[in-house]
């Protein structure tokens, strides 16, 4: 049965609601009272839509996923060079992490807790393909553009280097004895020098 206007804004309304308290509390801090109290329902009508605390953070993940998988994809899959690749992939990632800073942890707590998760995320129509970019890297090796590397590994150092502090959080906040006003400003500041650290260690 299709649903209504009416229930597609309820549910939108729990989601963004739901986003809000885990981004606050972390999926085992936050409550579904909570989530219910800011969604403005009751939390009968919250099980009504999601019967577990876990559906509905899945929820919210596989809604966020969504937004990010078509935009990583694109970067991955169009016609610009691997240094302009690596520019848009580090800005768009880390723009969008900064706004769902959750996501991360989610998806590591997620995948050590229950491996066939990972079968979910990919089913997604628009999960990042790496063939375009594997090739385009040998390419550009061949005629002398970049360094010899592989394109895998170079994927792998792109992820690490963007996912890793969004991680690590509370150490590199520590570490660095920094607020939380200094850390984003800091991941700002990321877009550029993470860029800049990959090309000038690729590139000839």
């Amino acid at each position: 049965m299709a649903k209504t206007n009416k229930n597609q804004d309820t549910e939108g309304q729990i989601l963004n609601a739901a986003e809000n308290v885990f981004q606050k509390k972390g999926m085992d801090g936050a409550r579904m009272q909570e989530i219910a109290d800011e969604a403005g329902i009751n939390k009968a009508m919250l099980h009504y839509y999601y019967r577990s605390k876990q559906l509905l953070f899945e929820a919210v993940f596989t809604n966020a996923f969504s937004l990010l998988a078509p935009q990583l994809n694109k970067i991955l899959n169009d016609d610009s060079s691997i240094e302009d690749k690596v520019k848009n992939f580090t800005h768009n990632y880390i723009s969008f992490i900064s706004k769902h800073p959750y996501l991360p942890n989610f998806i590591i707590q997620e995948l050590n807790r229950n491996p066939k998760f990972f079968e979910k995320i990919q089913q997604n129509a628009a999960f990042p393909t790496l063939e375009k970019f594997k090739n385009q890297v040998n390419e550009e090796v061949e005629k002398g553009i970049l360094k010899p590397i592989n394109g895998e590994q170079l994927f792998i150092n792109i992820i690490s280097l963007n996912i890793f502090p969004f991680v690590a959080t509370p150490l590199i906040k520590g570490f660095l004895k920094i607020d939380d006003k200094a850390f984003k400003k800091m991941m700002e500041e990321r877009k550029v020098s993470v860029s800049e650290f990959i090309i000038n260690s690729i590139k000839k």
